[in-house]
């Protein structure tokens, strides 16, 4: 009598899995097309995930996905370099039921993910290569140093007018000119404890501007590299762009191209009305919460400046605020300018005042 043995070959299948990352353990839903196998636990390792997918399904198409956030994008490259195809999703475009939102383990997070996969649900998002993600961290860096900063620069405001001290008429703390550093320096209070308390407050906020001062000479360091240097000087001609905010723009977007058009990008920004509506009803929900913080925040405060110095986008932020607001009006100027910046990166084509009035 002759035993048969027969391999389970699986070439042209799909392997889908749905990967829940944490700290020490991942959580891995298989489904083979559209058909659910199992979750396993796995260590944190793209090598033992895949040694398994490949021994338990050889031959199938290993195809994995996993929800953007603390451990950034190495997963994705260890996949890739396994010979994985890995998707970085959003996890607020993940398709998830009402029992899954009120009852959320790591279990089923995985299968959520997996079947997401699997039914051709959810898109990846772009991952940007090395040298976008790492420049990008020194941006970032600037912009949590002054978050910190204006947080102190609150505490002190807030000590001050706990203990009823003023500064005389001349000096103002608009601005944190040396002027007013100095006149904080000299504050003493009756006793020497509250006075220590206070100067640590001072020591914190001088050391804070040190290091932003420093992470700013690096960034503009940065702008002259090969890599950056036409695009900031393309983005520096527009009025109301500065070398941090042109780098700003370039790590946060790093290629221009994947955006089809204006609209996609303006979206990325979060430049674009919610909105409900129920039947007949529509309601209009103001920017939507859904945006690249840093890059909103930098393209509304340069455009209060551009509005300023280009003698087109002052004549449409006047109009605009016959008939808005003018923390709406300059919305639509944000827009426009995010417009002029978007074209001189396409075209690389130097801006000129006046030739793109319209856009």
């Amino acid at each position: 009598m002759h035993t048969q043995y027969t391999h389970a070959d699986f070439a042209g299948q799909a392997l889908n899995i749905g990967l829940d990352v944490g700290l020490k353990h991942w959580d891995a839903a298989f489904y083979l097309g559209q058909a659910y196998h199992k979750t396993v636990p796995f260590p944190p390792d793209p090598p033992a995930l895949m040694r398994y997918a490949q021994r338990t399904f050889p031959g199938a198409t290993v195809r994995v996905v996993y929800e953007a956030g603390y451990f950034g994008f190495w997963i994705h490259e260890a996949l890739v370099k396994l010979g994985a195809e890995c998707l970085v999703v959003n996890p607020a475009d993940v398709p998830t039921a009402d029992k899954e939102r009120r009852f959320k383990t790591n279990r089923i997070d995985a299968v959520k993910l997996g079947r997401s996969l699997a039914n051709g649900d959810i898109h990846g998002i772009y991952v940007p290569g090395h040298r976008a993600q790492q420049n990008r961290s020194l941006v970032r860096m600037r912009s949590t140093f002054v978050r910190k900063q204006t947080r102190v620069k609150c505490q002190i405001k807030a000590y001050l007018r706990y203990y009823h001290i003023e500064h005389s008429e001349e000096l103002s703390d608009r601005y944190w000119s040396r002027a007013y550093i100095r006149w904080l320096e000299s504050v003493s209070l009756e006793f020497d404890s509250a006075t220590e308390a206070f100067k640590m407050l001072l020591k914190e906020l001088l050391d804070l501007r040190a290091d932003i001062a420093q992470i700013t000479r690096r960034i503009h360091r940065l702008a002259l590299e090969d890599h950056y240097r036409t695009d900031v000087l393309l983005l520096r001609a527009i009025p109301g762009i500065s070398v941090t905010a042109a780098m700003i723009f370039l790590s946060e977007v790093v290629t221009i191209t994947r955006f089809k058009g204006l609209d996609p990008l303006a979206s990325f920004f979060g430049l674009v009305p919610g909105q409900n509506s129920t039947g007949e009803t529509e309601t209009d929900t103001g920017l939507t919460p859904r945006r690249n913080a840093a890059l909103r925040y930098m393209i509304i405060e340069c455009a209060w400046i551009a509005q300023r110095e280009d003698p087109a986008l002052l004549k449409a932020f006047t109009e605009y605020c016959t008939r808005m607001p003018k923390n709406v009006a300059i919305v639509h100027i944000a827009r426009k300018l995010l417009n002029r910046m978007r074209y001189v990166l396409i075209h690389q084509e130097p801006y000129v005042t006046g030739v793109l009035a319209n856009g």
